[in-house]
């Protein structure tokens, strides 16, 4: 019994060592990664050809005024010790205040950032409940021609530039049919009357049972929302496709067959499933790139979300705004991408075995 029981706790050992292991590569990765971000932006902001100083000032501030100016901002520090600097602020976030709201970045960014997520979240939503079956349906009737249908489709997402889409979409579906809302979020009548509370506001509308104002968000952002969902769904279905010829080409799958169970069954109860694990960290990218992807889609539909925050920033040489947006981005992307690896090792019995 003293055996048994020393075996079992080295073993509980072992797993318990391997778990913080684990995570602490997984921290030193997300620290890495996240400092590696900083520096480039940090060089990004130095090399570019617009001063700071003047973007602030202007190009007829006297001389004094701008190495005065030079020096509050730390601009004539050395450069290690700039980077310094911008490392603590950037941990604090405080990203400095924006030249063309004059409010802090990182207030514009918590104002602007809740309307990306919600457009593309339904994007994502949209991409993955299509895309999934399309993949599904194009694997079993591989070589058909649903099958090359669903890989025509994924093609022309992948090649069709999305702004020339959404100026199509706008066309058709808002000038001629008149199926959705012009460019915004919500219409001018009900800026004044609807008061956000998360920042989402299909969410919101509906939490406060104020239902003609979720009808009016959903008619602005289903358009814009669609398209990213195609585009989500040219990748997700292209990748759900190949796990699932890998997953039909198992033997396990001969052997459910050899057993006398329905196709219907051994598709989606088994392949699928053994599928979904890879599939998570599929879906979750999508999700990233959205994120980070819809500055276009944004210019398109005059969606005040962070990509147009930081397209009118950069128009306008407001680098802390641009800079800023793009840390806060960069960050989320970082992390979706590492909760992701962590899901994909929490869920696939293979990886807790290694």
């Amino acid at each position: 019994m003293s055996v048994a029981g020393n075996d079992m706790a080295a073993g509980r050992g072992s797993r318990a060592l391997a778990i913080a292991s684990s995570l602490g590569r997984f921290l030193v990765i997300a620290v890495t990664t996240y400092l590696g971000l900083l520096a480039v932006t940090f060089f990004i902001g130095r090399v570019i050809p617009i001063d700071p100083v003047l973007a602030v000032l202007g190009d007829r501030a006297p001389m004094n005024v701008v190495e005065r100016t030079r020096r509050e901002m730390g601009l004539d520090l050395p450069l290690i010790e700039q980077f310094y600097i911008y490392v603590k602020s950037a941990l604090n976030g405080d990203f400095g205040t924006s030249v063309l709201t004059t409010n802090p970045v990182m207030s514009d960014i918590r104002r602007v950032f809740p309307a990306t997520i919600e457009l593309a979240t339904l994007g994502t939503l949209i991409g993955a409940v299509i895309g999934v079956p399309l993949g599904v349906l194009a694997a079993v009737r591989r070589g058909s021609f649903i099958d090359q249908i669903v890989r025509i489709i994924g093609l022309i997402g992948y090649s069709v530039p999305i702004f020339w889409l959404g100026l199509l979409g706008l066309v058709l579906f808002y000038a001629k049919l008149q199926w959705v809302a012009f460019p915004a979020r919500l219409d001018v009548v009900y800026e004044y009357t609807f008061t956000p509370i998360t920042g989402f506001y299909l969410l919101d509308s509906a939490m406060q049972g104020q239902w003609d104002v979720f009808y009016d968000a959903y008619r602005h952002i289903i358009l814009p929302a669609s398209l990213l969902g195609y585009f989500s769904l040219a990748y997700i279905s292209r990748m759900t496709r190949s796990f699932m010829l890998n997953e039909m080409a198992q033997e396990y799958i001969v052997a459910a067959r050899a057993k006398g169970l329905s196709e219907t069954r051994i598709i989606w109860a088994h392949a699928l499933r053994n599928a979904a694990v890879p599939m998570v960290t599929v879906i979750a990218l999508s999700y990233a790139g959205l994120l980070e992807g819809s500055v276009l889609t944004e210019t398109v539909f005059s969606w005040p979300g962070i990509g147009l925050y930081i397209t009118d920033s950069l128009q306008n040489a407001d680098m802390n705004a641009v800079l800023g947006g793009t840390i806060v981005i960069g960050s989320v992307f970082i992390g979706i991408n590492l909760l992701s690896d962590l899901l994909y090792r929490l869920l696939d019995p293979r990886t807790k075995a290694a």
